[in-house]
């Protein structure tokens, strides 16, 4: 809100029409409607059916610096289906940063407020995807239930994963992406939304949430066992106007 007001006292325009985004996404079929205060947009698509949504603005993750991309999308999966994938390097940035956190203040228990996503890397086991060795390197996961996770993580998943790799992770930049509350989740650091990267991510987002129905419907919660649910933190803060809040 400061922003805005300090652009219209001084009759500053956005620095960004947002236009090679708005002509790629009436191109695909997906809504468009900008952030408040100008810092970024929502796209809003569906896939079999199923709406998902897509959010690019200021991050909500420390570990995220700069912009944050982030996709959801309802699959009323079963609750106890928690799996986590994401870059290795990050995975081992928050393992340490969740070493050092707790043992230099002597606490014993995880606090509700840290994000799933470093929770779970204490509470879960870690996940061993087929996946050719190269992309194995580029990634990482846990899961409350590897065999799932594991089946989860199909061809077509792994190809896409292993495309990724090669063009929108080729860096490795912050990535996680997760099941959680019957949803699938992803989130990215990403300073420019071209369309190009925005087209790798969708592709990415979409096979993962395939591959998350496929896994569900041979998953039911009683199989899964009573593996904690975690606190709501996955999409902590919304960004974008009120009209855009589900």
């Amino acid at each position: 809100m400061l922003n805005a007001i300090k652009r219209w006292i001084s009759g500053d325009q956005p620095g960004n029409d947002w236009g090679d985004v708005i002509n790629w996404a009436q191109k695909q079929g997906f809504g468009f409607k900008r952030a408040k205060d100008e810092e970024g947009f929502v796209l809003d698509g569906s896939v079999g059916g199923r709406p998902w949504r897509l959010e690019w603005g200021p991050p909500q993750r420390s570990y995220i610096q700069g912009h944050e991309l982030r996709l959801r999308m309802e699959l009323q999966l079963p609750s106890t289906l928690q799996m986590l994938i994401m870059t290795r390097s990050l995975m081992e940035a928050l393992e340490r940063e969740t070493f050092e956190r707790y043992t230099e203040s002597n606490q014993t228990l995880i606090d509700v407020s840290t994000p799933e996503e470093m929770r779970w890397l204490a509470m879960f086991p870690k996940v061993n995807y087929d996946i050719p060795k190269a992309v194995r390197s580029h990634y990482a996961g846990v899961a409350a239930d590897p065999a799932s996770a594991a089946n989860w993580v199909d061809h077509e998943f792994g190809q896409q994963m292993a495309s990724a790799a090669a063009g929108l992770l080729r860096e490795q930049p912050p990535f996680v992406l997760m099941t959680l509350r019957g949803r699938v989740y992803m989130r990215m650091q990403l300073d420019a939304p071209a369309p190009d990267a925005l087209q790798q991510a969708v592709a990415l987002f979409q096979t993962a949430a395939a591959g998350a129905i496929r896994c569900a419907s041979s998953v039911s919660d009683s199989q899964t066992g009573d593996w904690p649910t975690t606190a709501s933190t996955a999409w902590q803060t919304d960004i974008m106007p009120e009209d855009t809040k589900r």
